[in-house]
């Protein structure tokens, strides 16, 4: 079931929103819990019941994993927790990476061994990340609530359960059992609407919009120009950035309709002056998990610098597998890990640039990067790249022939300017809007924490819905999950 669906914001929502509260309403707060439960797996199988046994599995084994790792007095826990660790790490390689793993012994060793051709059970790599973070956590004794019904509501809680925010137990169980959370809060539904609005409004108006011009450049055109490849980039940079932030926005408004705070996901990401800024702003809840449970265990930068930099890169190249199964990620994340070395570089011998310059060079470094990550294969990213870059030539349009025709001498040809990707000048007006909006307006967070009830807000969460509810002729699953 998809936010951007009839039947999720007209049906499954409501319904859900007024039982769980008629439940926690007669006192009833066991039974409200497990309605929540029963709700969210419905939610899940209502895209493949198949693997609903799967999450399910994966849950009781990593409860009882987690109960006996919060032990003091349990042997063998530091055993145990790899264990756990490796189990899930399994479960996520074998759907996610097993054909990836085969194609490459094949290519390597000239075998011809049958793909299994797996589904990607949904929200996989989401579960999988937060119950390995609960493990540790738990190995650590940061863990307090051990009810299967409480750590089942944890991990299954439909706002984030298919594409995150990747959330830890102990920020999330607390707000379970707060009894001032039980009742209907009239100004977090203010605030919960108007956020899933706006992130509603991100996902049809703009991410979709975008989407189209972006599979033109990269899945359908065979050749792009100068000016196509850089709107074909530029496209998927603002679809990426306003398609997940969009969901994020709708998992955020959805469970503060339950009294619920989801941790912030984004930060304007796009005003980021170097890599690590970026990073702290982009996908924050996996940032975090890489940070605590990947870069620190490998030492973070206490062993010196040439350690640091290698945990940077192992860390980022981690992330890029995590992704997806393709090369074009592992090489994206590669990129990125190399992006964070240098800049670690420059920070200690003290390098700096002006505000312009850095903002420009991490946003342009962002956005050649996006093409590995959106591409099919290398060849994909280099017909983009060799366009972004002018190897296959510059057209301008026929009204600037008059004033500019000693530019054929150069190589620049005077005709429809984007037409290997089927747009006209409006995408670039678009791109421009887009574009103004990330870097120069109020972002989600910034409208959480100043929200107050007013008309305004009431007229401009009307205007938003009405607008997206209109454009939901066409449904279109969010880009995270893929991956």
């Amino acid at each position: 079931m998809l936010f951007n669906s009839y039947e999720f914001i007209f049906v499954f929502l409501p319904i859900s929103f007024f039982i769980y509260f008629y439940l926690n309403n007669l006192k009833l707060f066991k039974h409200a819990k497990l309605f929540l439960l029963f709700a969210s797996l419905f939610f899940y199988s209502w895209w493949n019941i198949d693997y609903l046994p799967l999450i399910l599995a994966s849950m009781v084994f990593n409860y009882i994993i987690g109960v006996k790792l919060s032990k003091k007095d349990f042997p063998y826990k530091r055993k145990l927790l790899i264990f756990g660790i490796l189990s899930n790490v399994f479960l996520l390689g074998y759907f996610k990476y097993s054909d990836f793993f085969i194609e490459n012994i094949n290519f390597l060793t000239g075998s011809n061994i049958s793909l299994l051709h797996l589904a990607l059970p949904l929200a996989i790599s989401f579960f999988t990340f937060q119950q390995i973070a609960y493990l540790v956590d738990s190995y650590r004794g940061e863990t307090k609530e051990y009810d299967f019904l409480n750590y089942a509501v944890f991990v299954t809680f439909f706002p984030q359960l298919i594409a995150g925010p990747i959330v830890h137990h102990k920020e999330m169980m607390p707000q379970f059992e707060d009894k001032n959370k039980k009742y209907i809060n009239y100004k977090n539904i203010a605030l919960g609407i108007s956020i899933f609005a706006l992130g509603l409004f991100k996902k049809v108006a703009i991410a979709d919009t975008l989407s189209v011009y972006a599979v033109n450049g990269f899945d359908l055109a065979s050749s792009l120009k100068f000016i196509e490849a850089w709107v074909t980039a530029l496209s998927y940079t603002f679809q990426l950035y306003f398609d997940f932030s969009g969901y994020t926005d709708m998992a955020i408004g959805a469970a503060l309709l339950f009294n619920i705070k989801l941790p912030i996901n984004f930060n304007s990401p796009y005003k980021a002056l170097n890599i690590q800024d970026f990073w702290r702003r982009w996908h924050i809840t996996l940032s975090r998990f890489l940070r605590d449970y990947v870069y620190i265990p490998l030492g973070g930068s206490r062993k010196g610098d040439l350690v640091t930099y290698r945990n940077l890169f192992l860390t980022f190249l981690i992330g890029g597998i995590w992704h997806g199964a393709g090369w074009t990620f592992v090489f994206w994340g590669a990129l990125h890990g190399i992006g964070m070395v240098v800049h670690r570089i420059w920070q200690k011998i003290g390098f700096k640039l002006h505000k312009f310059i850095a903002w420009f060079i991490t946003f342009n470094f962002v956005n050649i990067t996006w093409v590995f990550f959106r591409a099919k294969d290398f060849d994909d990213a280099i017909k983009v790249l060799k366009g972004m870059f002018g190897l296959n030539g510059v057209v301008l349009p026929f009204s600037l022939s008059e004033k500019f025709r000693f530019l054929v001498d150069y190589g620049v040809e005077f005709n429809r300017i984007m037409e290997n990707i089927d747009a006209n000048t409006s995408i670039l007006v678009i791109i421009f809007a887009v574009f103004a909006i990330s870097v120069f307006a109020k972002n989600s967070y910034e409208f959480l924490v100043s929200f107050r009830p007013k008309k305004v807000y009431l007229f401009i969460t009307s205007l938003l819905f009405a607008i997206a509810i209109l454009k939901l002729n066409q449904i279109s699953e969010f880009l995270y999950f893929n991956f």
